[in-house]
């Protein structure tokens, strides 16, 4: 299984820290489009998918 930094990511966890930040905003627009996320996403058990989905109110995968 290939490993992804986006569990990692320091934007991620400055949007974790102040979601609306300028850098919280932009790593949330960011995902919506990022094929790493995309690729990270898709890599999660479906539970945790739906976690991510809740907790970062995103539905676009």
């Amino acid at each position: 299984m290939q490993e992804y930094k986006c569990a990692s990511c320091p934007l991620r966890a400055k949007y974790e820290k102040s979601p609306k930040s300028f850098i919280g905003r932009f790593w949330r627009w960011h995902i919506n489009f990022c094929p790493g996320w995309r690729a990270y996403f898709n890599s999660l058990e479906p539970a945790e998918q739906e976690n991510i989905r809740t907790r970062y109110n995103f539905s676009k995968y």
